[in-house]
């Protein structure tokens, strides 16, 4: 149910250089390498960043669909 803020939490802590070391891939690491050419290069900031906007809404509405089907209370 909270996954999108584990992979928020998770990206950021990878921006801050907190997360997963190189040479793993990470989107927080990406973002934060991307910063330096952002203004020349914007899609390697936006890549990305569309990608963690993706996978967390993709969770949330999952996660709806689910307790909406599961949810004993609903009628």
């Amino acid at each position: 149910m909270n996954m999108a803020g584990i992979i928020l939490t998770a990206a950021g802590l990878g921006f801050l250089g907190l997360g997963a070391q190189p040479p793993v891939p990470e989107w927080g690491a990406m973002i934060s390498t991307g910063r330096r050419y952002m203004l020349e290069c914007w899609w390697l900031v936006a890549t990305p960043g569309l990608a963690i906007m993706m996978v967390s809404l993709a969770f949330n509405l999952f996660g709806d669909g689910m307790r909406d089907v599961l949810d004993p209370r609903s009628e």
